[in-house]
């Protein structure tokens, strides 16, 4: 999506624009769609996978980002210490391999797997799989490395893969939007699904039975040399180019202004593929954009570009919660 289109329908989805009126009857027809094809799913007609390991589903039911990949590597890291072997499977969206399923390692070039998927191998310590076959990814991370558990960045509108926890993540500042389905609005699903789904985690101010997810990024990381690092106070008070290409832009820019950064704002759509002048400017401020923008820019940055890593941070009920369903898990039970 081109960025005058991802500008278009983000102000309509969330400035609750009249306009979106107009895509209602399209809305209609994909509800009738979405219900149709799980329904398919549900009652057998379209054919749904089992792997060998249970499966936690980790996704949310509006278009964009709202935290799911900090979460995804927090759950890895607590199954490794609750003594499982876990291993996280993803679309590899914007991925251009030539078959599938891919390992995604560190050193895997972004522009194959995915940018989202090159973070996960990076930071999460376990085996990531991608590819558009989920069950597929997760079978392969189960026969080649052994995991006893397999984790889903996004997935819980794949219905093609069998889950046995769902866990979705709401956006705490602009939640539902207009509260239309695509594509008058951004639910991918009806918000009565959440009523479906095992736990519901707010990015932001929880309410209910919601658990709150709170992001970390106290440290700035250089595009270039990622053994250069500085506190992001350090730039307090410094003029910057923010660079963001996110499906909620506006949570790293609030992230930069906490720490007194003041910047330029340059929103450019999710899984944006960058060219040098996209990050290249006529003054000599530095560049500070988030992670998943890094590691699409590690060839085309220079000295100047920084990046901030956002670790998320879980209270000790959720992952005991996360632990119990486990246990309790369909999987477990019968193997």
């Amino acid at each position: 999506m081109n960025r005058k289109l991802s500008h278009f329908f983000d102000s309509m989805w969330y400035g609750k624009r009249p306009i979106a009126l107009l895509f209602i009857p399209l809305s209609w027809l994909f509800f009738l769609i979405i219900n149709v094809r799980k329904f398919l799913y549900n009652n057998g007609w379209k054919a749904s996978a089992r792997v060998a390991a249970p499966v936690i589903i980790v996704g949310n039911i509006t278009v964009g980002g709202t935290g799911k990949t900090p979460l995804v590597i927090w759950l890895a890291q607590l199954l490794e210490k609750a003594g499982y072997r876990p291993g996280i499977i993803s679309r590899g969206y914007g991925g251009i391999a030539s078959s599938w399923p891919q390992q995604a390692r560190e050193d895997s070039d972004s522009r194959v797997v995915g940018d989202e998927a090159k973070i996960l191998a990076r930071r999460a310590g376990c085996p990531v799989a991608v590819g558009p076959n989920r069950a597929n990814s997760a079978q392969a991370l189960i026969e080649r490395h052994g995991c006893d558990v397999i984790v889903s960045d996004d997935g819980l509108q794949h219905y093609a893969i069998q889950r046995d926890i769902e866990i979705a993540i709401v956006d705490g500042e602009r939640r539902y939007g207009n509260g239309y389905l695509l594509p008058a609005g951004p639910l991918r699903e009806p918000v009565e699904r959440l009523k479906e789904v095992d736990i519901v985690v707010c990015n932001g101010l929880a309410s209910g039975d919601e658990f709150p997810l709170r992001v970390e990024g106290k440290v700035a990381i250089n595009v270039l040399d990622q053994t250069i690092t500085k506190p992001l106070e350090d730039f307090n008070e410094q003029h910057v180019h923010a660079v963001a290409g996110l499906g909620n832009p506006s949570r790293f820019f609030s992230h930069l202004k906490k720490f007194g950064v003041l910047f330029e704002p340059h929103i450019y759509p999710d899984h944006y593929e960058y060219t040098q002048n996209d990050i290249t400017f006529s003054d000599d401020k530095l560049v500070m954009m988030t992670e998943k923008d890094a590691v699409k820019c590690t060839e085309i940055a220079n000295d100047n570009c920084w990046y901030v890593p956002i670790r998320a941070q879980m209270t000790e009920k959720f992952g005991l919660t996360v632990l119990s369903l486990l246990q309790k898990s369909t999987w477990i039970k019968n193997y």
